[in-house]
């Protein structure tokens, strides 16, 4: 501090504490999250399912896919199983 700052009594302020963050008084209103809807075999064709889908579909007819062949290997799979079930 300069000795000017000292004569005039311009000390520096401290620093200002920040303001506690006060607590919603209400709880806020729960967002209920939108309903999923539920995708039906008859909604899509197993000739437009990607991998991942032709993968996940596969399991619930208990056949597991392999994800490193190509598509068109695994919806060939795919319709052997069905059509030998």
């Amino acid at each position: 501090m300069s000795m000017f700052s000292k004569m005039i009594g311009n000390v520096p302020a401290a620093p200002a504490q920040p303001d506690p963050v006060a607590a919603p008084s209400e709880p806020a209103e729960a967002i209920a999250p939108e309903p999923t809807q539920e995708v039906f075999e008859s909604d899509v064709s197993i000739d437009e399912m990607s991998k991942d889908e032709l993968e996940e579909y596969g399991r619930t007819l208990d056949i597991e896919l392999d994800k490193r062949h190509s598509r068109r290997k695994m919806l060939k799979e795919l319709k052997e199983h069905l059509t030998n079930s």
